[in-house]
């Protein structure tokens, strides 16, 4: 895997901020005061911004700070609907094309989550899951489905960690992603479907109950 860049680095920490709420919906990114903060010049500052303003996690404004985005909740509704279809159709294509190697190292971020769920901070383990999701999409060796599953995932990232938080469980991570390797181990595609079903079939209601929780709460200090 490549190095980082700077605004890579940067951008890594903002992304985190603003998962762990540190830097919540509607915050105006000051780039010179994040600048200072972190050690940095503006410029990399700048470019790290961009990145996440690529990923949806911050909107741009015209002669004015950029600030934390706060999509709607029809729009990331729309957006899980999209994903949960391409992992379906990532995870059948898997089970075609996916080689024993990969099956062999998706089995291996399995492991590595099921050793370090109680120890792990839970954003850590959050991106580990995360990658074990989109090694799917690349295991379809289609790299249109990889792509948009990249993107969608970038834009639902708040979303689906606030989510994960609320839902920790070791069952469900650890129990329903082994269902998932192990149809890919046999190859087979409606056990796989099952299984994801089975994994991602709440995600919709779940992600909705924890933003519809944050707009009343939102109102409630206003």
């Amino acid at each position: 895997m490549a190095e980082e860049t700077l605004p890579e680095q940067i951008a890594r920490q903002l992304r985190r901020d603003i998962l762990r709420g540190k830097l919540p919906p509607g915050t105006t990114i000051k780039e010179r005061d994040n600048a200072a903060e972190l050690g940095v010049s503006r410029t990399p500052m700048r470019e790290a911004i961009r990145i996440l303003a690529q990923e949806g996690l911050v909107i741009l404004r015209p002669a004015r700070s950029p600030i934390v985005a706060q999509p709607s909740i029809k729009e990331i509704s729309d957006q899980v609907t999209v994903l949960i279809a391409l992992e379906k159709l990532s995870l059948e294509l898997a089970c075609v094309h996916a080689t024993e190697a990969e099956i062999d190292d998706l089995a291996a971020t399995m492991d590595y989550m099921d050793k370090n769920f109680e120890s792990a901070d839970p954003l850590d383990m959050f991106e580990v899951d995360m990658g074990f999701h989109h090694a799917l999409a690349v295991m379809s060796h289609n790299d249109v489905i990889a792509e948009l599953h990249q993107t969608l995932m970038e834009r639902l990232w708040r979303a689906r960690y606030m989510a994960a938080r609320r839902r920790r469980n070791r069952e469900r991570v650890i129990v329903q992603h082994g269902a998932i390797v192990n149809a890919l181990r046999a190859r087979d595609r409606a056990s796989a479907l099952v299984a994801i079903e089975a994994h991602l079939g709440h995600l919709d209601r779940d992600i909705r109950n924890v933003l519809e929780q944050e707009a009343e709460a939102a109102l409630v200090t206003k």
